[in-house]
């Protein structure tokens, strides 16, 4: 019986170096010791990978051609709505997009949507109903 949990998230990049800087430089992801094809970063409770957008396509045997919107997103949930705004301002001097500015949500919360160098959606969330995900851990 499959137990439910995401041990990584792996996006398939087009331009490796490029992607990795952005996420250890300009959001300052901690990165792992990886092999040069590949990046991993170690997350609270996950690992991010980047790879070649062909050789993950590859991998999994599917086409690497689609269009537009991929019909998801990451999200990254803080606990106030300043670290929303502080973490929106910090991707986009990272280069990201901002796709919808940090407001006032319909469902009582407060966030933002980036985009990163490949188009990929993350959202940035304050929920003051519950946390979601693992606890922080102290910096």
């Amino acid at each position: 019986m499959m137990k439910p949990r995401i041990s990584m998230i792996t996006l398939g990049v087009s331009d490796l170096p490029r992607s990795v800087m952005f996420y250890e430089r300009g959001l300052g992801f901690p990165r792992m010791d990886s092999p040069p094809e590949v990046a991993f970063f170690t997350l609270n409770g996950t690992w991010l990978g980047l790879y070649g957008r062909a050789a993950l396509a590859t991998d999994a045997s599917v086409s690497e051609e689609s269009g537009g919107f991929a019909g998801f997103s990451l999200a990254h949930n803080v606990s106030s709505e300043q670290e929303v705004d502080q973490v929106i301002a910090q991707a986009a001097s990272a280069g990201a997009v901002i796709t919808k500015p940090a407001q006032k949500t319909d469902w009582g919360g407060y966030a933002g949507y980036f985009s990163d160098p490949d188009g990929y959606l993350w959202e940035v969330a304050y929920n003051p109903l519950f946390w979601v995900g693992p606890s922080d851990e102290p910096a």
